[in-house]
């Protein structure tokens, strides 16, 4: 049986990365907990015809791979940085070469980074409306996690800790219609 793939796609250049400590550890709860085959990406994978491009057949081959990566997941994991109250631009750009369809569906877990707590409602105002447009299935409990929470750029907080787990524990209502089309298709 093929094994459920979550892919986390961190829309940052930066390494190493707080959003990408942030969804690695999700990741890695997901994984211990479902079984699920983890692949996490950033913006540096992607690569600099991200920002040459104007349509998807414009991208390079390793970022062709990335798309396809995040469009066949079976559990997609966003993690934003927070910048000026957003998310970055070139990750948006990154998710306007999409297919409208492409996310129909599909379980996304959303997460974001910031300086501080005036920027925690950045997953509620711009990454939950940029997936419900996809269609996607955003998950109820998003994470945010702030310049507090980690340690080296690992996510030390309890509390988000906490709720990182608490949004890991929403995937399970996915994971029995994900094993059965797997099977399904076998």
């Amino acid at each position: 049986m093929s094994r459920l793939t979550l892919v986390g796609l961190v829309g940052s250049y930066n390494r190493p990365s707080k959003s990408a400590a942030l969804v690695e550890t999700i990741g890695q709860l997901a994984q211990n907990r479902y079984g699920l085959a983890t692949e996490i990406y950033d913006l540096t994978d992607v690569g600099p015809s991200l920002g040459l491009a104007q349509w998807p057949d414009q991208l390079d081959a390793q970022a062709k791979n990335i798309v396809q990566r995040v469009v066949d997941a079976d559990v997609l994991v966003i993690g934003s940085p927070t910048y000026k109250g957003s998310y970055p631009g070139l990750f948006k750009h990154f998710i306007d070469l999409l297919d409208p369809l492409a996310l129909r569906g599909k379980p996304v877990l959303l997460t974001a980074t910031g300086g501080g707590d005036r920027h925690a409602l950045m997953v509620e105002h711009q990454l939950r409306p940029l997936f419900g447009f996809f269609m996607s299935h955003t998950l109820p409990s998003a994470v945010y996690a702030s310049d507090r929470d980690f340690e080296n750029y690992k996510l030390t907080s309890q509390p988000a800790l906490a709720r990182a787990a608490q949004a890991v524990d929403e995937i399970a209502a996915f994971v029995p219609v994900l094993h059965r089309d797997v099977i399904a298709a076998e």
